[in-house]
């Protein structure tokens, strides 16, 4: 069997068109992750609109949750789907479909009747339309960092990848910002009338704008060397990810159980906790989380710099152990009151290590061969996502009931678990290396 990775390329810069693929590809996925975000921003609304009044609000909220998980719960099914011909048909033409998968019906929510208007098919579409959403965003973000870490030279994968991952997390920051745009510019009538349509209309139109400009990239060269070599994958890739490639899975499942707590307890959680535990102003909590999203986005691109840099080991070290000791200063700092300044640097320090994520996504590329990587990474990363997506918010609520600082024992314990695993040499080095000794 040919290793392809086992043989370095030729050193070289990357160069212009390695540039217009990895901005058109971080535009798209910033696009499409606001896509699958924005419903959440506007789920209170939403839950008014496609349910019947005569429902109690606790009622109404679990209901439109539920929706909104729905969305989590196909990711897995949609990205091995995609993954599957993505690995045997090309990168590229899933990489398009996945996005128009996500337009489509993002638009269409925007243009759903209400259950005033068509009574109980409106939630029932409105379920459909979020499943859609969550296979393509099952097939989207493994196939984008395949795409861009295939596309670059080898020795700037990392900070490719590293820049996709903040392309993504940029999708939360502009559906914050269209949130909190639409909330300033239309009162509370307007909004539930017709005005919480606009963004997912605009959704949907950024989204056919990708699938546009996703026809000017091509193939990535490790897929084009496969097919002209006949090495594809003979059978259905998943069986072979499940026979061949089980410490890969196991060790990107891992690191997708970091990603994931970080991400939802840093960034989507401890807004309404600083408002609820902390008694900090709604506005407050929002502005100083709009700076760690940001810093966020930052910290992703650095953390994928200095993988190049340093080597993938030291830099799970650095990052991950940055993201425990941020989050253990921010959450102790809390009861004894904080000024407006120091929340906002504190948030935007933690949320510069919660960029520790996009190290998750260089190791899961590195960690399965060429011929089933797409599928490998999506199958690992949608089934850890769906299972530890959804259990954190869980475990955290029960967890601060006992301990205000659950937040950052939680986020610590994964980091220490990402710290563990990049001494194993599958972390630090990738398959390629594996297969070579």
């Amino acid at each position: 069997m040919t290793t392809y990775d086992s043989t370095p390329a030729p050193s070289r810069p990357m160069g212009r068109e390695d540039y217009k693929t990895l901005s058109l590809s971080a535009l798209g996925g910033t696009l499409e992750f606001y896509d699958f975000v924005i419903f959440v921003f506007f789920s209170a609304t939403l839950g008014r609109l496609f349910f019947p009044s005569t429902l109690p609000d606790w009622m109404i909220q679990l209901q439109t949750l539920g929706i909104f998980a729905a969305g989590y719960l196909a990711r897995p099914l949609g990205g091995i789907i995609i993954a599957h011909y993505g690995d045997k048909l090309g990168r590229k033409r899933m990489f398009t479909l996945s996005i128009f998968l996500m337009a489509a019906p993002t638009l269409l929510i925007g243009l759903l009747p209400t259950y005033e208007v068509i009574g109980v098919a409106a939630p029932l579409l409105l379920l459909a339309m979020r499943v859609l959403q969550g296979a393509a965003i099952g097939g989207e973000m493994p196939g984008a960092w395949v795409f861009v870490s295939e596309h670059v030279p080898p020795r700037h994968s990392g900070f490719s990848v590293g820049v996709l991952t903040s392309g993504i997390c940029g999708g939360i920051l502009l559906g914050s910002l269209i949130a909190i745009a639409i909330n300033r510019s239309f009162t509370q009538e307007e909004i539930g009338s017709y005005a919480w349509r606009i963004p997912f209309i605009l959704g949907g139109l950024f989204g056919f704008i990708s699938v546009y400009l996703r026809r000017f990239l091509s193939e990535t060269p490790v897929f084009k060397e496969l097919a002209a070599q006949r090495a594809l994958a003979e059978e259905m890739p998943v069986k072979t990810v499940l026979r061949e490639h089980r410490a890969a899975c196991l060790l990107t499942g891992a690191y997708t159980w970091s990603l994931s707590t970080a991400v939802v307890v840093l960034i989507l959680m401890t807004p309404t906790l600083l408002q609820k535990m902390h008694h900090i102003a709604p506005a407050t909590a929002l502005e100083a989380n709009c700076v760690g999203t940001l810093m966020l986005v930052l910290g992703c691109g650095f953390f994928g710099w200095l993988a190049d840099r340093v080597g993938m080991r030291l830099t799970l070290l650095i990052s991950w152990g940055g993201l425990a000791l941020s989050a253990y200063h921010f959450f102790t700092v809390l009861p004894a009151g904080v000024s407006y300044g120091e929340l906002v640097f504190n948030y935007g320090l933690m949320g510069f290590f919660v960029g520790a994520i996009a190290t998750m996504a260089i190791v899961g590329v590195r960690a399965f061969p060429p011929m089933i990587r797409y599928s490998g990474l999506s199958f690992a990363y949608n089934i850890a996502y769906a299972i530890f997506g959804g259990l954190t918010p869980v475990l955290t609520q029960l967890w601060l009931q006992k301990d205000a600082l659950a937040g950052a024992h939680y986020v610590a314990l994964v980091s220490v678990l990402a710290m563990l695993l990049a001494f194993t040499s599958l972390a630090a080095y990738g398959w390629a290396n594996e297969h070579r000794r």
